[in-house]
């Protein structure tokens, strides 16, 4: 059984453009999670950078021909309300319908707001230019996060997974950062931020490609860890490898340091396997990423994959981790350039996909699905990632209970 739940955005802002109407709402679902000790019918969401847009698709959605041109600089996003960023929310959700009840913005422990700007550039990883309504380049912010996934963390705090740095930020239940763990020897990037910085994850994160770094967050209770998956392949030694690559990094990190204790490597779908996607248009392997991954009660992960209209959802065991030498930045080749042929041949393990669900079968359900929880009754709460109403999508819950096919 599937059904759409009630749900009214929030208006936040509306900006003046030269045609149409840009009216924003809030967007807090790039990832989703529930907290042991909260009722059982609440839940929480994170929202990402902020309202924000491609300059190609400003121009011909809103009038805003001077940004045309910014659509030739690789990842050039417009962030059409800078003072809206990201933020942490409380969910709550009963009978058929789920409600708001709190909005907390992401702050430094000061008080200083979490903006959605990018950190600056750092030996050699790519940082994502972002340009203000008129066409103005916004500065780099040390304090900048682009956040995507959410999990429990230590004494009822949170880890968000954000994609700037990339970085992981422990975040407690008013919003305000403790701490933000980077890769090592990248913590003169943060230099000056409010937030304590910690360069303790693996450097090879760097490799990261531009708006593709950590996107998923999944707690074990019971093992102590957090698992982090990036979101699309690394462009590891290069741009090339991320662009034909088949394989994602997921790694399990310790719940409370966050010290590695596996990496594992989740083999992506080829692009033609999305349906809806591919009816619409030509799909590239660049294209199939990682949006979210959910704990299942086996221990096993939920791991949510799509391209825009198609979403494929499959379990995965983790109990076959690549070797340690990937994670060396020197070791050629790389994960990303072995790919599932080379590890078959080598006898490198993936994790092996076992099929739960596919919307390609489900039309009603909409694209860009980002959040994901799994409900104590196995039921799947899912929803989109509106991108705040940039391009006039509204935010949709969507309840989907496997046990039953009506």
């Amino acid at each position: 059984m599937i059904r759409r739940l009630a749900w009214s955005d929030v208006p936040v802002d509306a900006p003046a453009v030269p045609a149409g109407t840009l009216s924003l709402h809030r967007s807090l679902t790039s990832g989703l999670c529930r907290r042991a000790g909260d009722p059982p019918d609440v839940f929480w969401g994170v929202g990402d950078r902020g309202p924000n847009i491609k300059p190609r698709d400003a121009a011909r959605r809103y009038g805003l021909n001077h940004l045309a041109d910014l659509a030739a600089l690789d990842g050039a996003k417009v962030l059409v309300a800078p003072d809206v960023g990201p933020a942490l929310a409380r969910f709550r959700l009963h009978d058929d319908r789920v409600t708001l009840e709190a909005v907390f913005p992401l702050r430094a422990p000061d008080g200083t707001p979490i903006s959605g700007s990018p950190c600056a550039e750092f030996d050699g990883a790519e940082t994502e230019p972002v340009f203000a309504l008129d066409g103005t380049p916004l500065p780099p912010d040390t304090q900048g996060a682009d956040p995507e996934g959410i999990a429990p963390g230590p004494d009822r705090r949170f880890w968000i997974a954000e994609e700037y740095g990339p970085s992981l930020l422990l975040v407690d239940d008013r919003g305000t950062v403790h701490a933000r763990h980077v890769p090592q020897g990248s913590a003169a990037r943060f230099a000056g931020s409010a937030v304590p910085v910690h360069d303790d994850l693996p450097r090879i994160a760097l490799k990261r490609r531009l708006n593709r770094g950590f996107e998923a967050l999944a707690h074990d209770p019971e093992r102590g860890l957090v698992y982090a998956a990036f979101q699309s392949p690394l462009a590891h030694p290069d741009k090339a490898a991320h662009d034909t690559g088949d394989l994602v990094r997921i790694w399990a990190l310790d719940q409370t340091d966050l010290t590695l204790r596996a990496e594992y490597a989740y083999p992506l779908d080829p692009p033609e396997s999305f349906r809806r996607d591919t009816a619409a248009g030509a799909v590239v392997p660049g294209d199939v990423k990682v949006s979210e991954i959910a704990l299942l009660p086996d221990s096993g992960l939920l791991v949510l994959e799509r391209v825009t209209q198609s979403t494929h959802f499959y379990r995965v065991t983790l109990d076959a981790a690549v070797p340690a030498r990937f994670l060396d930045p020197g070791h050629r080749p790389t994960l990303e350039q072995a790919g599932q042929a080379g590890c078959g041949a080598e006898g490198i393990p993936l994790l092996i996909k076992d099929p739960i669900f596919s919307t390609d079968d489900h039309s009603e359900i909409c694209a860009d699905l980002e959040g994901l929880l799994v409900l104590d009754n196995g039921s799947l709460l899912l929803a989109n990632d509106s991108d705040y109403g940039t391009e006039g999508a509204e935010t949709q819950f969507w309840l989907v209970d496997l046990s039953r096919r009506d």
